[in-house]
């Protein structure tokens, strides 16, 4: 079924952003099902004359001509990770039981959105949409990024998809990723690598346990070295990035009565921005171990792996937070004074990475709390779309 956005420009501008965000919530876009939001997403910016609409695959892509001295790209992606019985959304009147008690207590009285997708990240998605549509006086030129499958691997995204294919479609000064932090700045972030860490054995009956090689009691060694590993705090231009070491699965054994041949343990380090992709993976499996994302098992020539089997899973580089660029400070001094938010390090890996390798200097600032994001519970005051699309404003329009 077609779906249609709209803002009403004939109401306030609190009330058309509750609209155009309710609306949005409204369309199922789990990764992998965002054509319907991507169709309308589409559609809606088509029907703003002063703005030319590229579209590759589920990515929509639009831009303002005014020929600014300067251009600004604000990014969204339109996916969510999987429902939980949290779809369909629904406004939660103050008072309701659902509204979680930190939300209640430091917005009293106010209606509040519930339901998959509404702080990660479709209540950013409503403040773009909505720029989008009334921003015609900006100072600057605009680009706005709608993007699908943001919430699985990498090779998916579609902006990497963009920036590969089409990569004059997003050339800028500054890039802001909608991501929520609360109305805050988060800059920059941490890289992330999974890969599995392999140990090979000998099959054999387990009545005759002798006769094999138990590749899962050789995993214990695995567990060891990241019981032992001290994750390290890192500043990077004034913001401390904290880094994570850690299994996030294990497989193994193919019989009840078979003593394994091999046994995976995935591990996923999230490394800070003072690091390269390269240098992250030095030190989990050494300099020059050759081993390469897509080109199956080799083994670690050192590090703290080193010895074991690795594979490659999954591989993003980390951000710098650009926060000695005039464009983010000014940002940033505008938010603290909204918000009294001092600019904090991202911790998890965002498309701020993307726009630091084109060397666009790019920020994390969206409406709601990011650690709701992915919750059964997930959910946001409505007042949060206000402040965010009231400090963009004010803050495009002073790029002269």
């Amino acid at each position: 079924m077609k779906v249609t956005l709209d803002v009403d420009r004939g109401a306030g501008k609190a009330e058309a952003l509750s609209s155009l965000f309710t609306q949005i919530m409204q369309v199922y876009s789990v990764s992998g099902r965002e054509g319907a939001l991507a169709d309308a997403v589409e559609d809606f910016l088509s029907r703003q004359s002063h703005l030319l609409v590229r579209r590759l695959g589920d990515t929509v892509v639009a831009s303002t001509r005014f020929q600014r001295d300067s251009r600004v790209i604000l990014a969204g992606h339109i996916d969510t990770v999987p429902v939980i019985d949290n779809f369909p959304p629904k406004w939660l009147e103050a008072g309701d039981p659902l509204i979680r008690p930190d939300i209640a207590r430091e917005h009293p009285g106010e209606r509040v959105m519930w339901g998959r997708g509404a702080t990660d990240m479709k209540a950013s998605d409503a403040v773009l949409l909505y720029l989008a549509a009334t921003a015609t006086d900006a100072a600057c030129d605009l680009s706005f990024v709608l993007y699908d499958h943001e919430e699985v691997s990498a090779e998916f995204n579609g902006l990497r998809k963009v920036t590969q294919e089409h990569p004059e479609w997003i050339q800028g000064d500054f890039a802001i990723i909608g991501e929520p932090t609360s109305c805050g700045i988060e800059g920059g972030c941490n890289g992330t690598i999974r890969f599995d860490v392999i140990t090979h054995g000998v099959a054999a009956h387990s009545a005759r346990a002798w006769m094999g090689e138990n590749a899962i009691h050789k995993a214990a060694d695995i567990l060891n070295r990241l019981n032992a590993y001290t994750p390290a705090t890192v500043s990077v231009g004034g913001l401390e990035y904290k880094e994570g070491l850690n299994a996030t699965l294990v497989s193994g054994g193919k019989g009840t009565n078979v003593i394994p041949d091999e046994c995976r343990v995935h591990v996923n380090y999230r490394f800070a921005p003072n690091k390269s992709l390269e240098e992250a993976k030095s030190l989990m499996m050494g300099e020059g171990s050759g081993i390469v994302l897509g080109e199956g098992e080799g083994t670690a020539v050192g590090g703290v792996f080193e010895g074991f089997g690795i594979e490659m899973k999954d591989e993003s580089p980390a951000a710098r937070p650009g926060m000695d660029s005039e464009l983010t400070a000014s940002l940033a001094d505008l938010v603290f004074e909204r918000t009294g938010q001092q600019a904090k390090a991202k911790l998890g890996w965002t498309d701020v990475a993307r726009f630091s390798q084109l060397g666009i200097p790019a920020v994390n600032f969206g409406a709601g709390d990011p650690l709701l994001a992915h919750k059964h519970d997930e959910q946001i005051p409505e007042s949060d779309l206000l402040l965010m699309a009231d400090i963009l404003e004010h803050w495009l329009s002073s790029r002269r």
